[in-house]
């Protein structure tokens, strides 16, 4: 990301662009049109928001001719922790207690499925 830039959120729009390019590598405009399914979103549709992620720091191209083949220049793990961060503090005041007890309150997390996390953490914790 361009230094001196706010961090800023992605759009679901946005948020498939990138999931394509860090799935893909580096691809041109038409290949990303090719990916969706039908309907397909218009050529012009798909480069506005390329370009806006471009504005924002998150993509960059190489010039290939009258062409521009686009590339990630963060990586996916950062938005997965910046946002993940971002839901607990807005979701769950800033709490991953609450977030954790929500998914059992909804019967979104089973009980294996917690402690395998606590054994995850008993386990870093001994590693320490």
């Amino acid at each position: 990301m361009k230094a001196g830039r706010k961090k800023q959120l992605l759009t679901e729009k946005e948020a498939e662009i990138m999931n394509m390019l860090w799935d893909n590598g580096p691809l041109f405009i038409r290949e990303m049109v090719a990916m969706y399914p039908d309907p397909k979103p218009p050529f012009n549709t798909v480069a506005t928001n390329v370009r806006t992620l471009e504005g924002k720091g998150y993509v960059n191209h190489e010039v290939f001719g009258p062409t521009h083949r686009f590339y990630p220049v963060v990586k996916k793990e950062y938005f997965r922790e910046k946002t993940f961060a971002e839901l607990i503090r807005n979701y769950f005041s800033n709490s991953y207690k609450n977030a954790v007890s929500a998914l059992a309150e909804e019967n979104k997390i089973t009980l294996e499925e917690l402690q395998e996390i606590i054994n995850m953490i008993q386990s870093k914790q001994k590693s320490q």
